[in-house]
């Protein structure tokens, strides 16, 4: 019988997960995932990227469109807006794993253009499995939530990013089971909203403020 979280159309993620994983494998089998239904209207899997010994986990919501095509997360528009932030928060990029909560682009047809749409916490927790297996082999010291879904993901529906953003927090150790937990956690905005801002500048530079607070955890 189908737990509360899962449905014949959503199974999870687990079965796809291979039992001794490195990411190269994570990579490989998730190509494969039919965890949930976003898989069908889908170009490809993106799962995360960077160093696999990155001391720092940037965890935002879900792959964009360019994303979906390219197979890599953060390498649209708002990948472009964090890794400026990045560079002006005095964080080394070649030391940061990029991924998302949800491997699949959830989007809704609008003529020729494929709109973006928020997944579902169904499809957050179809998903998780493949997050952990990734926060199980990097091991970070620390992690950046990019918006409020990845908060939600590991924090649970009551959590606002605007109530925690810049402000470090324990991982939830009971929600997402780690080998070794990161040290703290910080919640930001999402890169994204920083363009859909009326005020762009603003939004900027408090997504700088916040990146730097990592970053001086980092050389802490």
């Amino acid at each position: 019988m189908a737990s509360p979280t899962t449905s014949p159309e959503r199974p999870g993620a687990q079965q796809w997960v291979p039992e001794h994983p490195s990411l190269e494998t994570l990579q490989e089998a998730a190509q494969g995932c039919h965890g949930c239904e976003l898989y069908a209207d889908a170009t490809q899997t993106v799962m995360g990227r960077g160093a696999p010994d990155a001391r720092l986990v940037l965890l935002g919501e879900q792959p964009g469109d360019q994303e979906d095509k390219r197979g890599e997360p953060f390498v649209g528009p708002a990948g472009r807006v964090l890794v400026s932030a990045l560079d002006d928060a005095g964080i080394d990029r070649t030391g940061v794993y990029r991924t998302n909560v949800v491997k699949h682009f959830r989007w809704q047809a609008r003529g020729k253009q494929r709109i973006h749409q928020s997944p579902a916490q169904a499809h957050v927790a179809a998903c998780t499995p493949w997050l952990a297996a990734e926060m199980a082999l990097l091991r970070p010291v620390g992690v950046v939530l990019l918006g409020g879904t990845a908060g939600k993901a590991l924090y649970g529906t009551s959590f606002r990013v605007g109530e925690s953003r810049g402000t470090m927090t324990a991982w939830p150790g009971e929600r997402m089971p780690v080998p070794a937990p990161p040290q703290w956690v910080l919640p930001t905005l999402h890169p994204s909203a920083v363009l859909r801002a009326d005020d762009r500048d603003a939004a900027y530079d408090g997504l700088v403020a916040d990146l730097r607070v990592a970053a001086e955890a980092l050389a802490a």
